[in-house]
């Protein structure tokens, strides 16, 4: 008895824990809410992959989208000198909101992800897209690696989120009449 007490007490916990991680932390809230602006709530980190919800004034049946490390989903992708922690908002169509570079070692990064129109120009960008260095995503002189390796992250991250997260879309209806 005691052995199952224990482990709901720990349950408990770390559900707690998990909640007052968004709550508590003024930084990853400010982050959150630059990803979704018009979010009243957002939930812990949770699911597979983990996510943080961003609901709006509807609360809970109000999903707005879901924000994720790339770091988390894609370890292994690095850029030029270690990798690059991203923050990325995807919305429920399958958009990306908004990206935020929090962290990365890279030794040109004050002239290509620290840059404002770096990150912007995923905005809105769907995960359908190439992600293509030099085709739908700028490429930046001596930062090729980076560049290259921070695009590959937000698109295969953005992608495990939505087919793990979110619904697919309709099917078009068809238009051929039956003869």
């Amino acid at each position: 008895m005691r052995i199952v007490t224990l482990a709901i007490g720990i349950a408990l916990l770390a559900i707690t824990g998990a909640t007052a991680q968004v709550n508590h932390d003024p930084v990853l809230l400010g982050q959150l809410k630059q990803l979704f602006p018009d979010a009243a709530t957002f939930s812990a980190k949770s699911g597979s992959p983990a996510v943080y919800r961003a609901f709006g004034a509807a609360g809970e049946s109000d999903l707005l989208g879901l924000a994720y490390w790339t770091t988390e989903l894609e370890p292994l992708e690095r850029g030029f000198d270690g990798p690059i922690k991203m923050l990325v908002g995807l919305n429920t169509e399958g958009e990306i909101t908004s990206i935020i570079v929090t962290d990365h070692r890279e030794p040109y990064g004050y002239f290509s992800l620290d840059l404002p129109d770096w990150a912007k120009q995923f905005e809105n960008k769907s995960i359908r897209d190439a992600f293509k260095v030099g085709a739908d995503v700028d490429a930046i002189t001596r930062a090729t690696i980076t560049v290259t390796s921070a695009s590959r992250a937000i698109r295969n991250a953005s992608r495990k989120v939505a087919r793990a997260h979110l619904a697919p879309p309709a099917p078009a209806a068809s238009t051929a009449s039956a003869q």
